[in-house]
């Protein structure tokens, strides 16, 4: 070492070594520890703001400093369960009859007619219901009558056990190859390579997706920090599924359009992004994403775009048949590496049914669980459950079967029909207009004259129900074959509602649109989600 150069790094310590000796060691020792303690909480702090903004980090902060003083946070608990018991509308009073333990004496095929008893004191829902019940007529006659005679033919199998139940193993074979075929599995682009599993409802599938998007990417790319990014009309099953499997969620706003903004989902794409998310219909809306504009962004990062045809699986395809402007939205675009599509609704199987689809078996791999040390034996499961229900799976086997294509490209002319009457009834009600342009059969409608939670709760009072929605305030229905005979009486009461409003403002009494109103401009997200989770732990 030059002599210069070592003479100068003598001077620095022995400098230093002058400095630091006019203090304690146990200062010296505490502060590198105190420093990278700061650091941490300072990491920690703008991490926060980067995640949740600068106005939502400053009020979470000033609302946890609030509930310090004494008396405040007992007085929001207080005030927030008064909101809790207002949701609920007496359900206490009606749980409290509700059984608790084992009668003594069974009742035997008596219980039957208990049964009975309690499916009377039902609402009426025929065709007063947004969505719920997708299937046409009267439970008792038709198409319910088939799907109830065939889960009963079923009720006592299960796939997992495929070596006892094969007939139900072909069941959902079939059912995952038909609706594969439906949504471009035989067109050239999509590989010829997919595949699925039939799950338990929307939310699984969207789930199974999610997980099998995450595993793929860490073992293809080496992502061990996740992240997903979905526009806000995507469905709260991802909000669910980043809780689930650990997984950072950006949720992004829509465009003018009310569809996902390829724009900025693409600024919140980084070396982490597993997954991008499109839906066909959204929930909220009933309108198509651009699939595929975030198909070629995904196929530009090498990531993974999922899907949501849950609403629109078994009613896009037909309506593409029928000449209706459908946007491409299947595997036939580059790009969508899965789909999940509800048979239970407009494929009008029983409640519990839908399907998971992938591009290839290296992506559905990833949704297995194999266990080779359980000293129960050697274990292989597909979906989240163990057992299903065989029963389910007969049912959506039987409906597809007994409808064909024929069949359902007759009921979504009879529904595409409707809500396009919908739409144009909506329309010709000065006071309301219908939110951004539906490519389906979920209207939603809004108002700047009046308040739209109060007409929500006056067609309550008229016996429908109908979904509350945020941002912007509006409500929708999703239309079935149950609204078919009696759309101009919706039209009537809808038009009725407005005008009751209109004339007569503010909130009828037992109604919740001050609660939607207020929780739609509340600030402090966290309070309107505890008041969410109070309000859930009160009635299950």
């Amino acid at each position: 070492m030059d002599s210069s150069v070592k003479s100068f790094l003598l001077d620095v310590r022995a400098s230093a070594n002058s400095f630091l000796s006019e203090y304690e060691p146990l200062v010296l020792f505490s502060a590198p520890l105190i420093a990278l303690f700061v650091a941490s909480m300072l990491q920690s702090a703008l991490q926060v703001l980067h995640e949740n903004g600068l106005k939502p980090t400053l009020l979470g902060f000033f609302m946890s400093f609030v509930k310090l003083v004494p008396g405040v946070k007992s007085y929001i608990d207080a005030e927030k369960q008064k909101v809790v018991d207002k949701l609920q509308s007496g359900g206490k009073s009606v749980r409290e009859s509700w059984r608790t333990e084992l009668p003594s004496t069974g009742l035997g095929v008596g219980v039957i007619e208990q049964m009975k008893d309690e499916k009377r004191k039902d609402v009426a829902w025929q065709g007063k219901c947004s969505g719920a019940v997708y299937i046409g007529g009267s439970e008792c006659e038709g198409h319910f009558s088939l799907i109830n005679e065939a889960c009963s033919m079923f009720a006592h199998t299960n796939p997992l056990h495929m070596d006892v139940f094969q007939s139900v193993v072909r069941f959902e074979a079939e059912v995952v190859a038909m609706t594969a075929a439906m949504l471009g599995s035989k067109k050239k682009s999509s590989g010829g390579q997919i595949c699925g599993n039939m799950t338990s409802g929307g939310t699984e599938s969207i789930l199974l997706a999610v997980k099998s998007s995450r595993d793929y990417m860490k073992t293809t790319k080496g992502i061990k920090k996740p992240e997903m990014i979905i526009p806000e009309s995507a469905h709260s099953a991802y909000d669910k599924a980043a809780q689930y499997f650990n997984i950072k969620l950006w949720r992004v706003p829509v465009n003018k359009e009310f569809q996902a903004d390829v724009k900025a989902i693409r600024r919140y794409i980084n070396r982490n992004t597993v997954l991008i998310v499109g839906s066909a219909p959204g929930f909220p809306h009933g309108i198509v994403d651009p699939i595929e504009e975030l198909g070629q962004l995904a196929s530009s990062f090498d990531i993974c775009l999922h899907v949501d045809l849950c609403l629109g699986g078994f009613v896009l395809p037909f309506a593409n048949k029928l000449g209706y402007p459908i946007p491409p939205f299947d595997f036939s675009v580059k790009g969508v590496t899965s789909i999940s599509a509800d048979v239970h609704k407009y494929g009008l199987a029983p409640k519990g049914t839908s399907v998971v689809l992938y591009r290839n078996h290296d992506l559905r791999k990833h949704q297995f669980v194999a266990v080779t040390e359980w000293s129960g034996g050697l274990y292989v499961s597909p979906t989240i459950a163990g057992s299903r229900p065989g029963s389910l799976i007969a049912g959506a086997w039987a409906s597809m079967i007994s409808f064909g294509e024929e069949g359902y490209l007759e009921n979504t002319k009879k529904i595409m029909e409707v809500s396009k009457r919908l739409q144009k009834g909506i329309e010709e009600i000065p006071e309301l207009f219908v939110i951004g342009r539906p490519d389906m059969t979920v209207v939603a409608l809004g108002s700047d004259v009046v308040d739209i939670f109060e007409v929500n709760d006056i067609m309550s009072s008229k016996g429908w129900h109908l979904n509350a929605l945020q941002r912007p305030n509006s409500i929708h229905i999703c239309v079935t074959l149950q609204h078919v005979p009696i759309i101009d009486d919706f039209l009537r009461d809808l038009t009725e509602s407005v005008k009751t409003v209109k004339e007569n403002p503010g909130p009828i009494s037992g109604g919740l649109a001050p609660i939607y109103g207020a929780a739609g401009r509340m600030p402090d997200r966290g309070t309107v989600q505890e008041l969410l989770v109070n309000y859930m732990d009160g009635t299950c």
